[in-house]
């Protein structure tokens, strides 16, 4: 959901990236995908570029894309890599702030370190076996 929001509002302040309602969700879905699946591969293949511009090239991998979304998809169209690189700038700052936004109050997962608690002294400690 947040993802989609980005998308559209990026869509809606950058000249060049137009979509349908139905575009839209399906932009969403398959850039999650390519993020969860592609991604990971051009991040590793393109390590150096990342080292030597101190993660910069980034907006150039996050923008590319969106580009082929918008090449792959009918409902969402991307002109040109000019107005990729600038939705998904915006997106990805509009992600950013909604996730610090919509984040919960406090930890999920909770890890306590140290002895654990001792069995009522009543049972004898001892297995409890049903029959």
């Amino acid at each position: 959901m947040i993802t989609t929001v980005a998308v559209m509002l990026a869509a809606n302040i950058v000249p060049g990236i137009t979509y349908t309602a139905s575009g839209l969700i399906l932009a969403t879905l398959l850039l999650g995908l390519l993020n969860a699946f592609v991604r990971p591969i051009i991040l590793v293949l393109s390590l150096p570029f990342l080292i030597m511009t101190l993660g910069l090239f980034l907006l150039f991998i996050n923008a590319l894309l969106l580009y082929w979304v918008g090449h792959i998809l009918r409902g969402f169209h991307v002109e040109t890599f000019t107005a990729a690189f600038w939705g998904s700038l915006i997106v990805s700052i509009v992600s950013m702030m909604l996730n610090m936004l919509m984040k919960g109050g406090g930890p999920r997962v909770e890890i306590r370190r140290g002895n654990p608690p001792r069995p009522p002294s009543g049972d004898g400690g001892g297995p409890v076996i049903d029959v």
